[in-house]
Parts: structure tokens; C-alpha cells; sequence
């Protein structure tokens, strides 16, 4: 039977749609789902985290823009830029210059002292005179006459005209230091309230060691890289090295960014004030050792289910599967012809209500046989029997008259092996067995035809063959002589030419395989065939009737024309049983 037609095979798809598909699912998909869902999750805490460093960073830029917008809230610092701006304070007395500087240096330095320490230092740079710094360093000093209309956040905060112009990372080059300290500012260009006009520009400095104290305080749970970027996608700060591929694909935004072997989820965030860009690089490779745990507890929970499922699988198949196979194997046995075999069941449930209901039938069925089909075996053994009687009468009469010519003649040799030949007939006649095979028959028919030869000598040829692969095919027992016996009785005993009887049996292939061909023929007077005229020729529907009764799908066709002769096909698709 093949195997995708059985209800062990159906109960395998059940068992991997509802059992090994939701374990894959657990086993690869939901960690590959919990794997994302991590990722997300970092990215999130990721964006919330740089969110707050951007919110603290802005917090300095507000610092600075006040402190730049301070100058608008004093009088005398006001008034000290106007007389600057004017060239007032070259004529003034000397009591006008000490106030004007006091409002420069001490009173600005009031408003710087009340900002965050990391910004630094303020510079105050009139349209027309000295520049103040106010540092916290007191030992630093301007540098004489530094051109600052020539740096870039000079020209910036003029381009700015009054507002806050936000200024990336640079030096303090206009401080007298070996050692510039890096700074970001703000600067503005402060004008007259009342006339408009340009009175200095003033620039707030903050140190970036800000940004490291900002970002030392960030800790996501993998390893990463934090860095700050200005609105020229330059960096101002990164807490560890960037090459420069990544610096060029950060610029570009991705979500994803590879390096070499190493491979990050990128995070951004903007502060808008200035303009700049905060991205944290997450280690992936870290992102997904962390979800290993999960896929290792999946496949191990999945294959140790599969595996206890499997074992309750194959148990209960074959609790379900094999009380069928017992039946099967009891239905072939009936089918041998054991009608005592018996279906065992155990319990109440459905399959051995159906077994009862198998022995049941089998019962039944047994009745039935033993009732009728027996009975019928009984008739046609009498029918057989009967033949046998019929035939044997007849052809010993024949025979004995051919002995009477013998003898007659004086041909003791010849009358020798006649009586050994009929001697053996008679044995394998009275031998109590129905079935025969092709080489017992064909050997029978040698010695039947060996007496018949001593009736007709030269006027009957004699021609008998079959295939000796045919040789333990089983047949009814004297299936071929009577056929034989109408060839000559009927066929070339009234002709009064010279004629020939032909036996053969051979392999023949049939449009549904082999078959055993048995030909009987003779070239005598033959006869008209007409409906119902074959119980005229002895043996013919005896012979028939036996032969489908062993034989159900066997062929049995005479074909004659009177003068010509009678020519008898016998067709029987050869088995593997029939050779048993």
C-alpha cells in the first residue's frame, strides 16, 4: 500500500500541522520577534536617553544667550558701549574712563558669575576701542590688538544683526595661552536700543569638556559610541574614535551603519537652538548576544517537546493503527480460506465494536460457505468423478483392441510397452488428486497417444510440446486428454487420409500480461459449429466446467470447418499461485 494513502501517513500531517509547526514557531519566529522587539526597545531608551543630553546641552546655549542679552539689562553697561561706540571715552575724564571700564569688566562680571562653570569666559568687543574679557581664569589675557573682525563668529554675529548666532567649536586663539582651551559659544551684536545702531558684539564661551561631562553620565545597555555633530556634519565631539566610513554614513542618516566587522543601530537627535546632531552607535552584535538566551531556551524547549510528542505520537499511531493492521492481516487470512481465524479485541471503545463486528461477518460467512459453496464443491466433485468414469470405459475399450491387434500380429515388443504405458495411465488416473501440472499431463498424454498410435500407425501423426517454464503450472487432473481423445475419435478416425494431432503449450503475451496458451488441433474431417452442440464431442462441457471452476478467468474456444479440421485455444493468465 503506499504509504501516503494510509491513516498512519494522515495521522503524521495532522501531527506536524498541530504539533512541529507551533513548535518552529516558538522555536525560531517568536525569538526572532523578541529579537526585534529588544532592538526597538533600545532604539527608544536609546532616543529618550539623547533626547535629555540634547535637552542639557540646550540648557548651555540658553545660559549663553542670556548672558549675551545681559548687556540690555544694565544702565551703566549700556552706557559705557554707547561712549565706547561714540569716541566719547578717548576726550573723557579720567573719572568717565574708570566707569566705563568698571561697567565693562566688574558689573559683566557680576552677570558671569551667576552661569554654569563650564562657561568660561565673556567677551565684550566695541565698534571702536579695547575688548574686556571676563574669564574665570583671571590669569589669562587678550592678546593686543587681535583682529577679531576678521574671525568667522565676528563676522557671524554681525550677519545676525542682534540675534543670537551660535557658534561652533574653536579655539581661544585671542587668549594669551600655549593652549587654547576648546570651546562653543554664542554671540550677538548688541546695538542702541534707541537709535539702532552697532555699539560691539559680545560672545559667551563654553568649554566642551562639557559635552564629555554630559555624555559620561549616558549608559545604555550595550556598548556605544556617542558623538556630537555641528550643522556642517562635522564632529565637535565623540566619546570613542570614528573612522571615517562611519563618519560619512552618519551624515547620511542610516538606521543601520557596518564598519569593518562590526555593525550598529544608529540613534539621532537634534538641537535645534544650534543646529547640531547627537548619534549613538549600538553595538548589534552585543543587541544580539543578549537575545541568544531566547533562541537557545526556544530550540531546547521546542526540540524536548517535539521529542516527548514524538514518543506520545508513535504510541498512540500505533495504539490507533495496529488494531487495523490486525484486522487487515485477519482479512487476508480469510481470504486464504481460514474461516477460523478470529479478530482479537480488547476494550469497548470503537475499533473493537468494529472487530466484533469483523468476527461477526466472519462467521457469518463461514456459514454461508459451509451451506451452499461446499455444496456446490460436492456437485461438481460428483460431476468430475462422473467423468472420469465416462472416459475411462471408453478408452478401454480402444485400447484393448488395439492389444487384441497386437497380439494377433505377434508383436510382443510392441504389446509390452503398450501394457507398461496403460499400466502408468491407469496409476495416475486412479491417484486421488484434482490438481495436476502441465509436465504430469503432457507425460500422460505421451503415453495415451503412444497407444493410440497402435490403432492407426502411419495414418496418425503425432506432434506434443510445451514450454518447460510451463512444466509445475498446476491444472485439473485430465483437463487435456478428453480434447485429445475428440481430436482422434472425431476428427481423424472418420477422415480416410493420413492425418496429424497437434499439442502445444507456450507463453503468450495477452493484453494483460502472460498467458498459458494450450492449442489442440488436427487437420481432420472437423464439424459445423452450431449453438449447443458440444455435448455431441465427449468431455467438451464437463471439461469447460472444470476448468473455469479452478481457473474463473480462463478461455476456452473451438474453431473447426468441416474438411479442414477443429482447432481447440485454451487461455489461462499465468500467476504466481499457480505455480504453488
Amino acid at each position: 500500500m503506499n504509504f501516503i494513502h494510509t491513516m498512519r501517513f494522515k495521522l503524521t500531517l495532522i501531527y506536524t500541522l498541530s504539533i512541529v509547526t507551533p513548535f518552529i514557531v516558538l522555536a525560531f519566529v517568536l525569538p526572532y520577534y523578541f529579537q526585534g522587539l529588544l532592538t526597538k526597545d533600545t532604539q527608544q531608551l536609546s532616543a529618550n536617553t539623547l533626547a535629555a543630553v540634547a535637552a542639557n546641552i540646550e540648557t548651555y546655549f540658553d545660559d549663553l544667550e542670556r548672558l549675551t542679552a545681559s548687556p540690555y539689562l544694565n544702565d551703566n553697561i549700556l552706557q559705557a558701549l554707547k561712549i565706547k561706540a561714540s569716541n566719547q571715552y578717548d576726550t573723557a575724564n579720567d573719572y568717565v574712563r574708570l566707569q566705563t571700564d568698571r561697567a565693562l569688566t566688574s558689573t559683566l562680571s557680576a552677570f558671569f558669575s551667576n552661569t554654569r562653570e563650564d562657561i568660561i569666559s565673556t567677551l565684550v568687543i566695541p565698534i571702536t576701542g579695547q575688548a574686556y574679557l571676563n574669564s574665570r581664569d583671571h590669569t589669562l589675557s587678550l592678546i593686543d590688538h587681535y583682529p577679531f573682525e576678521e574671525e568667522d563668529w565676528y563676522k557671524k554675529a554681525e550677519a545676525a544683526n542682534g540675534k543670537a548666532a551660535f557658534i561652533n567649536s574653536h579655539p581661544q586663539s585671542y587668549l594669551s595661552s600655549e593652549s587654547p582651551a576648546q570651546v562653543f559659544s554664542v554671540a550677538r551684536l548688541l546695538k542702541d536700543p534707541e537709535s539702532g545702531q552697532p555699539l560691539g558684539v559680545i560672545m559667551s564661551d563654553a568649554a566642551t569638556n562639557v559635552l564629555r561631562k554630559i555624555t559620561a553620565n549616558i549608559h545604555f545597555n550595550v556598548s556605544s559610541i556617542v558623538a556630537i555633530m555641528d550643522e556642517n556634519n562635522q564632529i565637535i565631539y565623540a566619546n570613542k574614535p570614528l573612522s571615517a566610513n562611519i563618519i560619512q554614513k552618519i551624515k547620511m542618516k542610516p538606521q543601520s551603519i557596518k564598519d569593518n566587522h562590526d555593525e550598529y543601530a544608529a540613534v539621532y537627535n537634534q538641537i535645534d537652538s544650534a543646529g547640531w546632531n547627537i548619534v549613538a552607535l549600538l553595538n548589534k552584535s552585543e543587541i544580539n548576544e543578549k537575545t541568544r538566551w531566547i533562541y537557545e531556551i526556544g530550540v531546547l524547549l521546542s526540540f524536548g517537546g517535539l521529542f516527548v510528542t514524538f514518543l506520545l505520537f508513535l504510541y498512540l499511531s500505533q495504539w490507533i493503527v495496529e488494531p487495523f493492521k490486525r484486522m487487515f492481516h485477519v482479512m487476508k487470512e480469510v481470504k486464504r480460506g481460514n474461516m477460523k481465524v478470529q479478530y482479537e479485541s480488547k476494550g469497548k471503545d470503537e475499533i473493537a465494536q468494529l472487530g466484533g463486528a469483523l468476527n461477526s461477518m466472519i462467521s457469518q460467512i463461514n456459514e454461508l460457505i459451509n451451506s451452499q459453496y461446499k455444496a456446490v464443491l460436492a456437485q461438481r466433485d460428483a460431476e468430475y468423478q462422473a467423468l472420469q468414469a465416462q472416459i475411462q470405459p471408453h478408452f478401454l475399450y480402444n485400447t484393448l483392441n488395439g492389444f487384441i491387434a497386437l497380439n494377433r500380429n505377434g508383436d510382443n515388443k510392441k504389446l509390452e510397452n503398450a501394457i507398461f504405458s496403460l499400466s502408468g495411465m491407469l496409476r495416475y488416473i486412479l491417484r486421488d488428486h484434482a490438481l495436476s501440472t502441465i509436465e504430469r499431463e503432457f507425460a500422460f498424454l505421451s503415453q495415451y497417444l503412444e497407444l493410440q498410435q497402435l490403432r492407426f500407425e502411419d495414418d496418425l501423426t503425432i506432434s506434443i510440446h510445451y514450454d518447460h517454464e510451463l512444466a509445475n503450472f498446476k491444472l485439473p487432473k485430465l483437463i487435456l486428454q478428453p480434447l485429445v481423445e475428440n481430436a482422434i475419435i472425431h476428427g481423424t478416425e472418420p477422415d480416410d487420409k493420413p492425418n496429424e494431432v497437434r499439442v502445444i503449450a507456450s507463453i503468450v503475451i495477452g493484453k494483460e500480461g502472460r498467458l498459458l496458451a494450450i492449442e489442440i488441433a488436427d487437420n481432420g474431417v472437423g464439424f459445423e459449429i452450431k449453438p449447443n452442440n458440444e455435448s455431441k464431442h465427449i468431455g467438451i462441457a464437463n471439461v469447460r466446467s472444470r476448468l473455469q471452476l479452478t481457473h474463473p478467468d480462463s478461455e476456452l474456444m473451438i474453431k473447426s470447418r468441416v474438411g479442414m479440421g477443429t482447432t481447440i485455444h485454451i487461455y489461462i493468465p499465468i500467476k504466481e499461485d499457480h505455480y504453488k
